[in-house]
């Protein structure tokens, strides 16, 4: 989990600030890969511990690293449209959207209305 919460940390500082953000094209490629290789991992972590035989209970700094890399991937998602967002959503948000879509895109999407469609 730190490991996931470090690389979706340092994926946000990445971005520029939201006075530059504007100027930025749109990248439908990076937008997917954000989604299916930084969001999709955190998801998963949690999705599979929640669905094993023996679910473990999450400590308050886990559901925290899990709950900021969440956010912090979300937001690059959006910075990949252009916009600036700053997500409330949680890791279980995530993972409920992801069992009924079955599409990280798709949750990336939901949870950040980008892009606007």
């Amino acid at each position: 989990m730190e490991r996931l919460a470090r690389e979706a940390r340092a994926a946000r500082r990445e971005w520029p600030d939201d006075a530059e953000l504007a100027a930025t094209d749109p990248d439908e490629q990076r937008a997917l890969e954000v989604a299916r290789d930084g969001l999709g991992p955190v998801v998963a972590c949690y999705v599979e511990a929640r669905t094993s035989d023996d679910p473990p209970r999450f400590s308050a700094r886990e559901h925290r690293l899990l709950r900021q890399a969440t956010r912090d991937w979300l937001e690059c998602f959006a910075r990949c449209h252009g916009v600036a967002h700053d997500s409330d959503a949680t890791v279980r948000a995530a993972a409920e959207l992801l069992l009924e879509t079955h599409d990280v895109v798709a949750v990336a999407e939901l949870l950040t209305g980008v892009p606007e469609g």
